[in-house]
């Protein structure tokens, strides 16, 4: 049977790197940082989630190790056995208080997080309302509960209050976004969310992982920007990106949602704990964050300036305000060619294509990290310059 199915994948494979959407996986060499080693090549890294810039740093090595040493290195249990140490209750209650919740639950990631989510709450009876640009966590979580599902259109706040009065009758209804949508950088309109979910009764849940330790006068996230705290039902976000890179997600949101959880949520009930690694590291960077709002600065100083001279060279780029910056390119082979030129030319970015993206807007991702020198971004800039050029993209 397995040759048949050998000459599928074969043939699958070979589309795929024929219409440039074939992913190749760059081994890196060296820690997550501003520059990377690929090879026995430095690059300066330009597409990694490492907002803040913490990942690769000391405090980060030596918070991880301090944990270790004193919780020792997992549970090897789920939490209700016998998986629950004091340190993941000091960190529930901290990331709680820093996006503005009443409560968190861990989980081992945001996808485990929002399919937990989904699963727990809604049955047949209901209805999930989702963005059309929404993560795949999102999708795939929809996918695997029972009900309903109504999309609408990016955004688009009319399209979403026609999908509310289409689904009236059912038991309840939620609507489910993005905070910061990962491709674009775009920005969900929160407040304009929760103005038509409480207009039509509905919960608001909202996926924060590009947001956590970024938006908000103090990195509290998306809600926290809007300040919508007290009206977002759901918040799932992640300690993998900005806080620190390495892993782990919660979800937050008023007591008796996350009291709820504890006791319903599969992926919560039959994963291990989170380790001891990031719990204790995740809570370490939370407390730093509160007492050094310079990480957030530099992050602000150093995507306003990459966005302004981009723009300046030519490059369309979208106005959202985050330190994804989506170089808008259209063609999927382009896409892929430019970056490897950029790769060649000492850029790490990736260029992203359907089915990652949808067809005809292809990218070059740009990730701009509160680790990069004025010198890296000015570098970075002129080197898309040269390759723009050599490719048509600007004159």
């Amino acid at each position: 049977m397995y040759g048949k199915f050998k000459e599928m994948l074969a043939e699958e494979l070979a589309q795929m790197r024929e219409n440039g959407t074939y992913k190749t996986e760059r081994v890196i060499r060296s820690k997550q940082d501003r520059e990377i080693k690929v090879g026995g090549k430095k690059y300066l890294n330009f597409c990694s989630n490492n907002y803040l810039g913490l990942a690769g740093t000391k405090f980060v090595e030596k918070s991880s190790e301090k944990a270790v040493k004193k919780w020792g290195y997992g549970l090897a249990s789920v939490r209700f056995i016998c998986g629950t140490q004091t340190i993941h209750k000091e960190l529930e209650k901290a990331v709680a208080d820093y996006v503005g919740m009443e409560d968190a639950i861990t989980y081992s990631s945001c996808f485990m997080a929002n399919v937990g989510l989904f699963q727990t709450f809604f049955t047949d009876q209901d209805a999930i309302i989702s963005d059309e640009l929404n993560h795949a966590s999102i999708i795939d979580a929809v996918r695997l509960a029972k009900s309903e599902r109504h999309v609408f259109k990016h955004m688009d706040m009319a399209d979403l209050e026609e999908k509310l009065k289409a689904t009236k009758e059912k038991r309840l209804r939620v609507i489910a976004t993005d905070g910061v949508y990962s491709m674009d950088g775009d920005i969900a309109p929160l407040d304009k969310i929760c103005d038509l979910a409480d207009k039509y009764d509905a919960l608001v849940m909202v996926d924060d992982a590009h947001a956590n330790g970024v938006m908000g006068k103090k990195g509290g996230g998306t809600p926290q920007h809007f300040g919508v705290e007290n009206r977002v039902d759901f918040l799932t976000g992640t300690f993998g990106k900005a806080l620190g890179g390495a892993g782990g997600a919660f979800t937050a949101g008023k007591k008796e949602i996350v009291e709820y959880l504890r006791n319903r949520s599969r992926t919560y009930l039959f994963s291990n704990a989170l380790d001891t690694a990031v719990t204790g590291t995740s809570l370490d960077v939370i407390k730093y964050l509160k007492k050094h709002p310079e990480h957030r600065e530099k992050l602000w100083e150093n995507t306003n300036l990459f966005r302004k001279l981009m723009k300046e060279k030519g490059f369309r780029v979208p106005d959202a305000q985050h330190p994804i910056t989506p170089i808008m390119l259209g063609d999927e082979k382009k896409a892929v060619e430019m970056a490897a030129a950029l790769f060649k030319e000492g850029i790490y970015v990736i260029g992203f294509a359907f089915p990652v993206v949808p067809k005809g807007k292809a990218r070059i991702r740009v990730q701009v990290s509160a680790a990069h020198t004025t010198k890296d971004i000015k570098t970075a800039v002129e080197k898309f310059a040269k390759v723009g050029k050599q490719f048509g993209v600007i004159n």
